[in-house]
């Protein structure tokens, strides 16, 4: 029994320390290149895994239990070494337009980073081999190993930067393969474990994140006189604060303005996304606010009560303050850049994030209150302009989100949007589309009445009233767009001649297509003929950012000038990594295959007697299943935790953790391993399918921390019965034939690989909930499997 808790020890930290590492690579990929290469690791990751069982396939010799000790020192190495690794030989996807090189630093980068989670697999899979009677105790240990991983992970990234972390991870698992290990290991670890706190404490050059030349904090502080001010590690995003002559932050700012600027800090989210805190020291230099696009809702009506969502750095508030008005709330997303500016630059902002401002989601916020407001104010310009990685969920810009913001408007309220011209026009095309659909949905039965829109050198700010424009109105927006040389994209009753006349476009686009989407009868033909898909969006499918149609593909491509880089930043990484993956998949899976022809090197023939191999699909089915719930659970928890960092951590804790928890009881209580339990699982997905929207609803009526404590009794039940069928599984084969046990965790890993990206793309296509229906047929059919393959025993 005591060797069975050294390798339950064993088992449960290089878990843990797994999901540690893989969340603190996506942290460093998020701030050295960009948040899609991050994507990638979660790839490298379950492929890592899967080869580790595919390998023992192949040379059962080093299945042996034995081995888990050197199996965790290798981890703690491989750790590391693949960080500093991939620091020294930087890969840069910037440069694979000129230097085709390149594609082999990013297969480096593949290699070293797989290291660690293939001697992760190791571990696991020669546990299941060696253990398979316990195979219960085993995955748990595992499920629970996780689950701490990700709960701790939240400590340590708000603690420190993510590269000195990964040296915390090393430590801790070198300290385990300390206790289990041989002398020689031992030795080597107590070394290793002195070598990682001195880089931990002296973090010398070479073991420093380094950040792309290309993103925009290192471009900004190349400037002369640039100033880095102080760094902010939060759990899930790096705060940089700098001065630099580059931060010049006054979107869409009027041609016939000339005075100076105030002085304005910069501030970047993970190495890119500048943006400013402006000073209000200099009084007479803020009269540039009424010569920015976003001030018209204020020049056509007072504004006495403005509700700003996500105000950034301020500008948005202090844009009320311009106009005096007179009760101003701000709500923040990200809690930590309200309470960096609040604490150290509140002074200097102006106190924008006074008593009157809260953080959370605008929505949610919006949806607990029965308060109405003169203008809500959405901007998305509080951000560099740059392209966004297309599966990104935003639950900000749906319908619904659209329809709870026109609920809270008061008669003659205004919500407004303002944000950046990135052409070709997409994002205001579909925030059009979403406004149009939101107004008729909550019964504006002529949606163009109600719209004005001017456009700037840089900027377009659109305007939707819950009454009707009337002519004072419409007259104000001439006056203010002719004396500040801003274009009329949209206004009631305006010609073709009146748009285009000081920003001049080779064409008129912005009004024909302005025109035509608040047009009912013309709407439709043309979402249909334009290149990019602009429908509205809705909770079920909250990819506001994916504009790419399949069929116009050949047409961007022409568009963008033959760059492929463009489809990498609109989110075609996703099914680039789907391919990718599944033709890794593959190759693991087919390796024990030519196993299977003979002898293998140890001489020792493979066993296929009695189909037992007809249970691998069973293997497969689940990582499809439990990948498709996963997703759709974050996804389905975004709204009531108010931010999707919140939902990801507590609904992957509360997966593990109660998976962890079912398969433990499957091993303490043999009625639990019974063949119905897979068929059970896909009844209890079919019955979330039907109360996760109210559950999801009940929860979002309370505040943190109390929503995150209900989420684990929300998603237990799911999770209970999702830790079952695996260690029923490995125990079946164990009984039969312990030689497939490692080709079918091979198997599970690389399902579990490809089941995130087609989740993804199934969403995009046809919404979360069919998601969460097809994780439900996958245990279904994984019962239909077992229960053949008890049949023939």
């Amino acid at each position: 029994m005591n060797e069975m808790r050294k390798i339950l020890s064993v088992v449960f930290f290089s878990s843990m320390a797994g999901l540690a590492f893989e969340v603190l690579l996506a942290r460093v990929f998020s701030i050295s290149l960009w948040y899609h290469f991050a994507f990638m690791i979660i790839s490298i990751a379950m492929l890592g895994l899967a080869a580790g069982g595919a390998v023992l396939s192949l040379f059962p010799r080093l299945r042996s239990v034995r081995n888990i000790g050197t199996y965790a020192f290798c981890l703690a190495v491989a750790m590391p070494a693949g960080y500093l690794l991939t620091s020294l030989f930087p890969f840069d996807p910037v440069r694979l337009a000129w230097e085709k090189t390149e594609v082999l630093r990013l297969g480096l980068y593949y290699m070293v980073l797989a290291l660690p989670f293939f001697f992760g697999g190791l571990i696991t899979a020669a546990a299941f081999a060696g253990e398979s009677r316990r195979s219960g105790l085993i995955y748990a240990a595992d499920l629970l190993g996780a689950g701490m991983g990700s709960v701790g992970i939240l400590l340590l990234t708000g603690m420190m930067s993510p590269e000195r972390g990964i040296f915390v991870l090393s430590a801790i698992v070198l300290a385990v393969s300390f206790t289990v290990a041989g002398t020689r290991i031992k030795a080597a670890s107590l070394l290793l474990i002195g070598a990682n706190l001195a880089i931990f404490i002296l973090q010398p050059a070479f073991a420093r994140l380094r950040l792309s030349p290309y993103k925009e904090l290192p471009a900004a502080l190349l400037y002369p006189g640039a100033k880095m001010l102080r760094t902010y590690f939060t759990p899930f995003a790096q705060i940089d604060t700098f001065r630099s002559p580059a931060v010049r932050f006054a979107p869409g700012l009027s041609l016939a303005y000339f005075s100076p600027l105030p002085e304005q800090i910069g501030f970047s989210i993970d190495g890119g996304n500048i943006s400013a805190i402006t000073g209000t020291k200099d009084r007479a230099a803020l009269e540039f606010l009424g010569s920015l696009p976003a001030a018209l809702p204020y020049e056509i009506r007072p504004r006495r009560k403005v509700l700003v969502l996500d105000p950034g750095g301020g500008l948005q508030v202090l844009l009320a303050r311009h106009y005096k008005s007179g009760v101003i709330r701000g709500i923040e997303t990200n809690p930590w850049l309200a309470e960096i500016i609040r604490n150290d630059f509140g002074t200097f902002s102006g106190d924008v994030y006074d008593g009157n401002s809260a953080t959370g989601l605008g929505r949610s916020w919006l949806a607990g209150r029965n308060e109405t407001f003169d203008l809500i104010d959405i901007s998305l310009q509080d951000a560099a302009p740059a392209g966004s990685f297309g599966i990104a969920e935003d639950y900000r810009y749906t319908v619904e989100a659209f329809r709870e913001y026109f609920r809270h408007l008061g008669k003659d309220g205004v919500l407004c949007v303002s944000l950046y011209i990135i052409p070709p026009p997409r994002n205001e095309l579909r925030i059009l589309a979403t406004l149009a659909a939101a107004m008729e949905s909550s019964g504006i039965r002529d949606p163009a009445r109600h719209v004005a829109a001017i456009r700037s050198w840089g900027s377009v700010s659109i305007l939707a009233k819950k009454s009707p424009l009337d002519e004072k109105e419409t007259a104000a927006v001439r006056g203010f767009a002719r004396r500040c040389m801003f274009d009329l994209a949209y206004l009631p009753g305006m010609t073709a001649g009146e748009s285009n006349r000081f920003v001049k476009m080779p064409t008129n686009g912005y009004f024909n297509a302005f025109a035509a989407i608040l047009s009912q009868p013309e709407r439709a033909g043309f979402m249909e003929r334009y290149i990019f898909d602009v429908d509205p969006v809705h909770d079920d499918a909250p990819f506001f950012h994916y504009f790419l149609k399949i069929r116009k593909i050949g047409e961007v491509y022409r568009v963008m000038g033959g760059k492929w880089q463009f489809f990498l930043e609109e989110g075609f990484i996703i099914p680039a990594l789907l391919v990718q993956a599944a033709i890794l998949s593959v190759l693991i899976i087919l390796l024990p295959v030519f196993a299977a022809r003979g002898k293998w090197r140890t001489g020792e023939p493979v066993n296929r007697r009695n189909g037992e191999a007809g249970l691998l699909p069973y293997f497969a089915l689940l990582g499809f299943g439990y990948m498709f719930v996963e997703i759709t659970m974050i996804q389905r928890f975004i709204l009531p935790l108010e931010n999707p960092s919140y939902a990801m951590a507590a609904v992957l804790a509360t997966l593990l953790f109660s998976s962890g928890t079912g398969s433990l009881m499957s091993h303490r209580h043999e009625k639990l391993g019974g063949r119905w339990i897979p068929a059970v699982t896909a009844t209890v997905i079919v019955l979330y399918c039907l109360f996760l929207p109210a559950a999801t609803s009940v929860i979002a009526q309370f505040r943190p921390p109390l929503s995150f404590l209900l989420v684990f009794p929300a998603i237990f039940p799911a999770g209970f019965v999702m830790g079952i069928p695996f260690p029923v599984g490995i125990r079946a084969l164990g009984e039969e034939n312990p030689q497939l046990i490692t080709w079918a965790w091979a198997i599970n890993g690389c399902c579990s690989v490809i089941g995130p990206l087609c989740a993804i793309l199934l969403a995009m296509a046809a919404g979360f909930r069919n998601v969460l229906l097809a994780g439900a047929l996958a245990y279904f059919l994984a019962f239909i499997d077992i229960s053949v393959f008890r049949k023939r025993k």
